[in-house]
């Protein structure tokens, strides 16, 4: 009977041990499917949001009801839009893309825009009821590509490790685009929007159950930043600077120290930004071998030594008088200073020379974005007749005769027999890829290194990120049009830069449309950073502006357009910005502070 009774208990303890063994081996599972679970809840709640929206529009013609009913539909998608961009890019794009045509130039066609951001234009400031048909057409495109999401959040395994690369993705969403209205320009709702954000990160953070206190710090975090939003509703008069510093960094640095006591690996999913930094001010945050044609392109010590004694030599020009520096001189901040470059034979060039500094981190070079990398970029200027006029064939040869150069070659390309075309390219595409300081007075502020930012800069950062709506377009904290979060796309915008100064005549210049004939693209330039700014006057693709203060009184009266000049497919806002003088002064007092410390020193 005893030994009965004992094996009773050893069946009853090997059932108890492979049911504890069970709900262990489960845990992530669990969790994974709660996430999930939240989710297609957030979609189900998203789709009643908008078929109350789509009845609205097909019965009222009351605006105030209407825009209620548009601003309940897209809360309800800002709690979800953490994980529908990281895992349903496309159908995000058709949710709440830019207003703007989606261009394919390699095809020579193009999708046109539809959302939220296209549904606003509709509606605000005034709704016009013959725009009626548009818009309930617009709300059943975001049906239809709901229901997409809904189907990729059913089949989709989403474990811990994904669930905390899209929300260290949406802290840095929620600073270039959030804050800044990028996709509410007219309603300006950013900050509403960024609360309910907000504390759908805490949630999030809180479905994973991990119970530590770093855990419960990061969703305490979230719920003190969406109340500092909730008093702060006013977008002109937010504090952005505060908001980052105080809410936003410390957010994006916890969830690091989250994912580390964790132990949850880092996901590389986005190349460009470094998955283990704690905010995306850090020097090391930005990978410039993203942005390189492939991976023996990798950037090395050896490769930028190399490229700064090619760039500094004059051998490739046609005439032996020239070299990059001729051009991109590095004591003006890789600029000429000349409101157009001169060519060989002495005449005028059509356009500025733009500095070389951060100019790694784009995804298209030159003005009219002609050229993919700065691999491309090299023997585009090298080889052109008004340039250089060089030939990379024979310079590749010259440089392999020369004893110091060969030694220069064979240290950056070890696994090379002889000097090639591409080794002269990507050496120097390797110095203009260090030439990212990233410790300007901005960015050792904003890495807490320096308590050295005086109210007037505080006050022109908001106004950039705000009311001037600067960082719309030079998105933060790169300044260029390389849209974050994901940084995989470099924009252009058309402006309508007029021909003089004080005409009102458009350049003659049809920047993109020269490479790709689409109406989108007349009079189209790449958006260029505005990091050490304040030392690269002249200013626009034709050097036209000689101040700060022109260019600024230039975007206040709302680009070409607002100047009284014809523009006809002016992708800036053509309303003024109505700009105080204390505004402007504080405005170019921020944009100083994008210096980097070598041209202070």
């Amino acid at each position: 009977m005893k030994s009965l009774c004992n094996h009773t208990k050893n069946i009853i303890l090997t059932i108890l041990l492979a049911l504890a063994v069970t709900i262990v081996g489960c845990k992530k599972e669990y969790k994974s499917l709660t996430v999930q679970q939240s989710l297609l809840t957030d979609v189900e709640k998203l789709e009643q949001k908008i078929n109350d929206f789509q009845a609205v529009a097909e019965q009222e013609t009351e605006q105030e009801k209407l825009h209620q009913a548009f601003t309940n539909a897209r809360m309800a998608y800002k709690k979800m839009e953490w994980a529908v961009e990281y895992f349903c890019p496309d159908p995000a794009r058709f949710i709440n893309g830019p207003a703007l045509d989606e261009l394919e130039v390699a095809e020579n066609k193009f999708l046109p825009p539809n959302g939220f951001q296209v549904i606003e234009e509709l509606i605000y400031p005034k709704y016009d009821l013959q725009n009626k048909a548009d818009l309930v057409r617009e709300i059943k495109m975001i049906k239809a590509n709901l229901n997409q999401v809904r189907q990729t959040f059913t089949v989709i395994t989403i474990s811990d490790d994904y669930v905390l690369d899209a929300l260290k993705m949406q802290v840095n969403r929620i600073l270039a685009l959030g804050i800044t209205g990028f996709d509410s320009p007219i309603a300006l709702q950013s900050i509403p929007e960024t609360e309910t954000s907000l504390i759908a990160l805490g949630n999030s953070i809180s479905i994973l159950e991990y119970k530590d206190e770093v855990s419960k710090k990061l969703v305490e975090l979230c719920s003190e930043a969406a109340k500092y939003c909730r008093s702060n509703y006013d977008f002109n008069a937010f504090e952005r600077v505060h908001f980052i510093k105080n809410f936003l960094n410390p957010i994006s640095s916890n969830l690091i120290a989250f994912q580390q006591k964790n132990k949850i690996k880092a996901i590389d999913k986005n190349s460009v930004v470094n998955p283990n930094v704690i905010t995306i001010f850090e020097k090391d945050a930005f990978d410039v071998n993203a942005f390189t044609p492939s991976k023996e392109y990798k950037y090395t010590p050896e490769k930028v030594a190399l490229g700064k004694q090619l760039f500094n030599d004059n051998s490739f020009s046609k005439e032996k008088s020239r070299s990059c520096a001729s051009c991109h001189n590095p004591e003006m901040a890789f600029t000429d200073n000349l409101k157009t470059n001169t060519s060989l034979k002495g005449g005028n060039l059509s356009r500025n020379t733009p500095t070389l500094t951060y100019a790694s981190l784009q995804n298209a070079q030159f003005w009219d974005m002609r050229q993919l990398d700065l691999e491309k970029q090299s023997s585009d200027v090298i080889q052109n007749k008004e340039e250089m006029h060089g030939n990379l064939s024979s310079i590749a040869a010259f440089l392999s005769k020369d004893e110091a150069y060969n030694k220069l070659f064979m240290n950056a390309f070890p696994k090379s027999k002889k000097v090639e075309e591409w080794h002269v390219q990507n050496a120097l595409a390797s110095y203009v890829r260090s030439l990212n300081a990233f410790d300007s007075k901005f960015d050792t502020y904003m890495r807490g290194e320096s308590n050295d930012f005086t109210t007037q800069e505080k006050l022109g950062f908001n106004v950039f990120a705000g009311k001037g709506k600067c960082a719309t377009c030079h998105f933060i904290p790169l300044f260029n049009g390389t849209v974050p979060p994901k940084f995989n796309k470099t924009e252009h915008e058309i402006i309508g830069t007029p021909e003089h100064k004080n005409n009102l005549k458009i350049s003659s210049d049809m920047g993109r449309y020269v490479q790709h004939e689409m109406p989108q693209l007349k009079n189209a330039f790449k958006t260029p950073t505005l990091r050490n700014v304040a030392l690269t006057a002249p200013y626009m693709h034709n050097g036209v502006f000689s101040t700060l203060e022109e260019v600024i009184d230039f975007y206040n009266k709302g680009g070409g357009v607002g100047s009284g000049i014809t523009v006809e497919n002016q992708t800036l806002p053509s309303d003024e910005l109505n700009l105080s003088q204390k505004e402007i002064k504080a405005l170019i007092a921020f944009m100083n502070t994008l210096t980097d410390q070598k041209y202070l020193d």
